[in-house]
């Protein structure tokens, strides 16, 4: 799901499933009924990340499990909405803002290439990737 060349950098980092946010994480983030919360980056993304910054406890990602059913209409959704969360809360542990993110799911929805200067992301391309 999560590629490698992310996966093989994401270190000391948490991934956590709970029932429900908290009435406290909701303040925290001003939510209020009915908005509510799939899921949640708590530590320091890479891009802000000092030298010193080693021997920290591990970032954590919490998946809300409610919220996401309560979203999903079916199984399949509930697998989809765990995918987008989870990829989304990656997004914020590598330095991404909200803005960031949301730009690159529109774009993904609406099947644009993720940079289009980026000769990579050639949706014509039919060769395979070069071996490691």
């Amino acid at each position: 799901m999560i590629p490698d060349r992310f996966r093989e950098a994401m270190q000391n980092i948490a991934i956590v499933v709970e029932d429900e946010p908290s009435p406290q994480t909701l303040r925290e983030l001003d939510l209020e009924p009915p908005d509510t919360l799939l899921g949640l980056y708590q530590g320091t993304p890479l891009t802000e990340r000092q030298w010193s910054h080693g021997n920290a406890l591990p970032d954590k990602i919490t998946l809300y499990q409610g919220p996401i059913e309560d979203a999903s209409s079916d199984n399949d959704d509930v697998v989809i909405a765990i995918a987008e969360t989870l990829i989304h809360e990656i997004g914020h542990y590598f330095g991404l803002s909200e803005e960031e993110i949301e730009d690159i799911e529109e774009n993904y929805w609406n099947g644009e290439p993720e940079d289009p200067e980026d000769p990579e992301d050639d949706e014509d391309d039919d060769d395979p990737p070069p071996s490691a």
